[in-house]
């Protein structure tokens, strides 16, 4: 799922414009739309913690009338954000001290 991109403070401006133009009161309202969206999600959404799936802001610019060529946003890839998984660095200091002690208590443990 590709991610929307705002400059900082876009994305609260952008949800703000769309409670305006769908006349509703609050964020809770967005209920009444039929979207099957946590409110604690659309919190996330309006503080910018997390960043709108391309399909949830298709689907607000096309109910409030909104050009998406208007706006100045970005878009991520699906994978944007994950963790590559595997070690992620060789071993360290730390983890060849380790080896290095238990190597040392099994020899004098003979």
């Amino acid at each position: 799922m590709r991610r929307v991109k705002f400059s900082q403070g876009g994305q609260r401006v952008f949800l703000k414009l769309v409670l305006e133009k769908l006349n509703c009161p609050s964020l809770r309202s967005f209920e009444q739309f039929g979207f099957d969206i946590p409110y604690s999600t659309l919190k996330n959404y309006f503080n910018e913690s997390r960043l709108l799936p391309f399909g949830f802001f298709k689907d607000l610019c096309a109910l409030a009338h909104i050009e998406i060529s208007s706006l100045s946003i970005s878009y991520l890839d699906k994978y944007w954000g994950q963790v590559k998984g595997g070690m992620n660095n060789g071993p360290t200091k730390d983890r060849t001290w380790v080896l290095s002690k238990s190597r040392t208590r099994s020899t004098t443990s003979l």
